[in-house]
């Protein structure tokens, strides 16, 4: 009788400790609002949980503040889109790889009577410079994202300073900024995967695009088990993997929206 009842309770504690693995078979994501808004995590993660039974709690934030959650080891993996800060990141040994993944685009969006003419722009650089001259009403996330770096980049190309009235920065991610444009007339530049899956545009339209300086690039990084041992690095390494693998690139390459894809994978 002891010894059945010893087998019982090692076939419960064993029970307990297979629920108990399974219920931590998860990682936390830093990533941009730009894959969440966009739908993207929707399509790709019940794929990769499909494959792996690992689950991936995102947290959607603006790559500058992605960047402070990883470094302060409070994400598994990373997924951003600002190719010299995530070589930097690497650099000052926070992450101990980055890989490409995908890319898409930005664009310029305004309203449809385009004050400031930027539809017949040559560049993106000179679409800034007709904007601030005409002091149109412009909408910056103004929040350290991807999205706000390569902003901030453009209109140093295009010697121009923004600030007035005009420039607002309203420290938001990129759907309340495209929401706030809206109600605003105002223009802004937004990734195109957030700007098709838009569903308030009221009057704004896309303006501007096409200049090769608006190229997104997207990487994923493996975090430095130096640094942050506790990290699930071997989970955190099978979604870097499965982003990399040719299942993963085909998941991201299907991923449409009103029949429009919205990344292209180019992992290498």
């Amino acid at each position: 009788m002891k010894t059945t009842l010893t087998f019982a309770l090692v076939g419960v504690m064993s029970a307990g400790w297979a629920v108990q693995a399974q219920a931590e078979a998860y990682i936390t994501l830093a990533s941009t609002t730009s894959t969440e808004n966009s739908g993207l995590f929707d399509a790709i993660l019940p794929q990769f949980e499909d494959a792996t039974d690992i689950e991936v709690r995102v947290v959607a934030v603006g790559t500058g503040q992605a960047f402070e959650i990883a470094r302060r080891g409070d994400a598994d993996s990373l997924l951003v889109h600002d190719t010299a800060g995530e070589k930097r990141f690497v650099e000052n040994g926070y992450a101990s790889e980055r890989a490409d993944v995908m890319y898409n685009d930005f664009v310029l969006i305004g309203p449809e009577s385009d004050p400031a003419g930027i539809a017949d722009a040559q560049s993106a650089a000179e679409a800034l410079a007709d904007i601030a001259e005409a002091e149109a009403p412009f909408a910056s996330r103004g929040d350290d994202s991807g999205t706000n770096r390569a902003e901030l980049r453009l209109w140093e190309s295009a010697g121009v300073e923004p600030g007035g009235d005009w420039y607002r920065e309203l420290g938001s991610g990129m759907g309340p900024t495209l929401n706030t444009a809206a109600a605003m007339d105002a223009y802004v530049m937004a990734d195109r995967a957030t700007w098709v899956a838009f569903e308030n545009p009221q009057n704004l339209t896309l303006l501007f695009e096409g200049d090769e300086v608006l190229f997104n690039q997207y990487g994923s990084l493996l975090l430095s088990e130096e640094r942050h041992p506790h990290l699930k690095h071997d989970l955190a390494e099978q979604w870097h993997e499965w982003l990399l693998s040719d299942e993963g690139q085909q998941a991201i390459a299907d991923f449409e929206v009103d029949g429009q894809q919205l990344f292209f994978p180019n992992a290498k």
